[in-house]
């Protein structure tokens, strides 16, 4: 339990998390020929990073002898490529925002209940977007008459984690400042956030902080920031510029949610360090989502993480379909009603003008 006596300082941790540095970079001819292509390799060759420019625009040789060897050798493999046409027509992506579209797909996190385990096809590289003016140029045809459309950016990665290789998140938030009726939302676990603070964002991008108990952070989540690593990050990017902040909107996403050992006491200690991270007036919204997993991503993960401490036992789930008549394995009712109860009465105590976007 945190105490009034603990000031922000022993709470936030100042130090700067490490930065994702692939071992391999791989970079397409169509990629190449881009203008913001080029600039991306003009990044990651500061960087110190040898590229590899292909003569072809597929991606060769990315297996290893199992799926062990393919899992390490793709996660230390970033490929900058063009994103295919179908990528510029854009999909609904509820509850999250209207649309999503992408900067990338891959994401150079390890975390043992990843959301795209199954969703994206081959080894899981990391693969980001030269074609950046295209695809953002795009987004304007989605606009919805006489009303605000949102757009995803981070449903296929983690567009802060790469930023520091791509610069595409702080070109993307420039775009957005320019745009009326269009507010860009992205998603992350990553904290390098100071470049992003003087982006003239002018209100229309909401970043937010996948949050969870400092236990299952460290536990599940490898290769990402520290708990106080991000609640740091939230509260440099929702801070007024004139306190030397990026005066974001900010979002919170407490995901996934997992019934551990003692959970009510972590989540209690969480919100805790949250209230204290943001101890100011500020537009903040939250969002929660509980673990669940497919038959699919199960047994990708299993093989991924093969001494995961996640519970894949589908004897202690429940058992829901999609509207495409997919499974998906979530808690008991029972158990998903307590969660919910005590998320809701929490964050009301804590944070009682901020919404609660949905639970899930």
């Amino acid at each position: 339990m945190i105490t009034t006596a603990e000031s922000i300082d022993s709470i936030i941790s100042p130090r700067a998390a490490k930065l994702w540095l692939p071992k391999q970079v791989l970079i397409t001819p169509a990629a190449l020929a881009e203008p913001w292509g080029r600039k991306i390799y003009e990044r990651v060759s500061a960087l110190g990073l040898p590229v590899q420019e292909l003569k072809q625009n597929r991606l060769v040789n990315l297996r290893g002898e199992d799926e062990r060897e393919t899992y390490r050798k793709a996660k230390n493999t970033l490929a900058i490529v063009t994103a295919p046409a179908s990528a510029l027509k854009l999909q609904p992506i509820p509850p999250s925002a209207d649309y999503q579209f992408h900067l990338a797909e891959g994401c150079p996190a390890h975390c043992q209940y990843c959301y795209l385990a199954g969703s994206l096809a081959g080894p899981p590289v990391v693969r980001v977007f030269a074609n950046l003016p295209i695809i953002l140029a795009n987004l304007p045809k989605y606009k919805k008459p006489g009303q605000v459309t949102s757009f995803e950016a981070s449903c296929y990665t983690d567009p802060l984690g790469i930023e520091h290789l791509t610069g595409s998140l702080a070109e993307t938030i420039r775009f957005f400042g320019e745009q009326e009726n269009m507010h860009l939302r992205w998603v992350t676990k990553y904290s390098q956030v100071d470049d992003l603070l003087q982006v003239p964002h002018h209100n229309h991008t909401r970043p937010r902080f996948s949050l969870n108990t400092d236990f299952i952070s460290r536990r599940l989540e490898g290769g990402t920031a520290s708990l106080n690593e991000r609640l740091a990050a939230v509260r440099k990017m929702a801070l007024p510029r004139a306190l030397g902040g990026g005066g974001y909107k900010v979002g919170l996403v407490i995901a996934p949610i997992m019934p551990v050992p003692d959970w009510e006491e972590q989540y209690t200690n969480l919100l805790d360090k949250l209230q204290l991270a943001l101890d100011f007036p500020g537009d903040i919204t939250f969002e929660l989502i509980s673990h669940r997993f497919t038959p699919g991503s199960k047994a990708i993960l299993q093989e991924w993480y093969p001494n995961t401490s996640i519970d894949f036992d589908e004897s202690n789930r429940a058992l829901k379909f999609n509207k495409f008549g997919g499974k998906k394995f979530v808690y008991p009712p029972v158990t998903m009603n307590n969660l919910r109860s005590f998320f809701y009465q929490e964050l009301k105590l804590r944070f009682p003008e901020a919404p609660i976007l949905y639970w899930t």
